[in-house]
């Protein structure tokens, strides 16, 4: 092969290689309200929730239907292998006798002719149907008043309402998931940070006491140390390294995104003092604004809608209805035709039913009190989880507060090692405690940082405003049908 050929070679493996694994070479870097936005449009659960306001949608689309008029068109043919019998009076016989009858009153013939000609009276099978038989008929209805149809636009309304809620609500859990997993990764590549700045400071160590051995100031085993003390602590660089990648993956499953895609985070851990809220406003708003507490009330106006379309059985229905017909019936398919149309209202009304609709309306009534109970409980929980957050904040705040006081000794401690060290005047043994305090007391301040702004964004204290967010939610529900919401009692929502 020639060498201007290797090189084509060589180029066109290198295209492929750019084409075919374009995530090696770029990073996405998401802030949280990027990650908040790509979530609600990318996630499933999200996706199920929206799925189910279109279902409910098309549900008050239904309820409406039943109010509406109704046009039904159908045709037939028949044709008789045998006509059907019934038992009917002999009119041959009724009519030979009477004729016989009057001729011999009349003294045209004997009696002895008409005796004679008399037929036996009484019923034979008689066939009025014809063998071919057609009929094309179209009907129109409409309810003028039927209770449980008013009562169902009702209460699908009520439901459609109940699942956008359920949507928000799901919107709001993901906001939740996010929030976590995003302060996650920050939290990783913090401690990672801090990982790689400790091993720095022990390849820092190793290389000083390389070079005071140089000079016969330490001995081979003060150097031997350090170097297993820095081959010890590597593993755990790469335990953090993993551990942000773990991060990373759990951010990326929540978004909805390829875990193949390569991202990163924007932001940082920031500790901004604020004072703990008082705990009766927190719960006037939470009471106010938590959707699953609004959800439980929705959930109990769907119940009592469902009282309400069980009652209406217990209403009579009005229902007006035009049929027109064209038809035709024949026995050598010569058809004689006609036409027939009619106008009319039926109305109906159930007396007794075994008392069904009775046992049904007290099922429902105890689904309420249900409902009831659980809207209760919510409540009392909202409530201690609303106490919790505030003492697990004043115990945040105080932590952190000791926390910074610690870190100011911390590296006050270590330079002081690492001088005394330097001098001759301090040990190794010094030196790496004096690291090993730093490295706690930063790990721990960063913890305590994470577990703050969790609290604050996440349960009952939730920040439910992300309006910056581009997620799809289906309007709220309207139709043009003031005529039957004003039959129904209702107000268009």
């Amino acid at each position: 092969m020639s060498t201007k050929l290797m090189k084509k070679a060589g180029m066109l493996f290198l295209l492929l290689l750019f084409f075919t694994i374009p995530s090696l070479s770029q990073v996405r870097t998401l802030t949280i309200d990027q990650a908040i936005e790509t979530a609600l449009q990318n996630n499933q659960e999200a996706e199920i929730a929206r799925m189910e306001v279109k279902k409910a949608q098309a549900q008050v689309d239904e309820a409406y239907g039943y109010a509406l008029p109704s046009l039904d068109v159908t045709a037939s043919f028949s044709h008789f292998l045998e006509k059907p019998m019934m038992s009917f009076p002999d009119f041959e016989a009724m009519l030979t006798n009477a004729t016989y009858g009057v001729l011999a009153k009349e003294d045209l013939i004997t009696d002895e002719v008409r005796d004679a000609n008399m037929m036996d009276g009484g019923n034979i099978l008689q066939s009025f149907a014809q063998t071919n038989n057609y009929e094309a008929k179209a009907q129109l209805t409409q309810i003028l008043f039927n209770s449980a149809v008013l009562r169902g636009i009702s209460a699908s309304g009520i439901y459609l309402q109940t699942s956008r809620i359920a949507l928000s609500g799901k919107a709001a859990a993901i906001v939740t998931d996010v929030k976590k997993a995003f302060y996650a990764v920050l939290l990783t590549k913090e401690m990672l940070q801090i990982t790689e700045s400790s091993l720095k400071n022990f390849e820092d160590n190793l290389s000083n006491l390389s070079a005071l051995k140089e000079h016969g100031l330490v001995s081979e085993y003060d150097l031997l140390t350090a170097e297993v003390q820095l081959e010890n602590f590597r593993p755990r660089v790469l335990e953090a390294q993993n551990g942000l990648d773990n991060a990373k993956n759990g951010l990326k499953m929540i978004m909805g995104v390829d875990q193949k895609e390569n991202i990163d985070v924007q932001g940082s851990l920031d500790y901004n003092q604020e004072d703990v809220p008082e705990l009766q406003p927190l719960i006037t708003q939470a009471m106010e604004s938590n959707f699953d507490l609004q959800t439980l009330k929705s959930k109990r106006e769907v119940d009592e809608a469902m009282i309400d379309l069980d009652r209406a059985e217990y209403w009579p229905q009005l229902v007006g209805f035009a049929d027109y017909a064209f038809a035709g019936s024949s026995d050598n398919l010569d058809f004689m035709n006609y036409r027939q149309s009619m106008v009319g209202v039926s109305f109906s009304m159930n007396i007794f039913q075994g008392g069904r609709t009775q046992n049904k309306v007290q099922q429902k009534q105890i689904i309420v009190m249900q409902t009831d109970e659980q809207i209760m409980q919510l409540k009392e929980a909202i409530k201690m989880q609303l106490q919790e957050k505030l003492l697990q904040l004043e115990k945040i705040h105080t932590n952190i507060e000791a926390q910074n006081k610690n870190i100011q000794l911390a590296e006050k401690g270590y330079n002081i090692a690492s001088v005394r060290f330097k001098e001759g005047t301090g040990t190794q043994l010094e030196l790496l405690n004096a690291e090993l305090q730093l490295r706690t007391a930063r790990t721990n301040r960063l913890q305590s940082v994470y577990e703050y702004i969790v609290a604050k964004t996440v349960g009952p204290l939730l920040d439910q405003k992300f309006a910056k967010c581009t997620w799809k939610d289906p309007p709220i529900y309207q139709k043009p049908k003031a005529a039957i919401q004003g039959q129904a009692g209702l107000q268009p929502r």
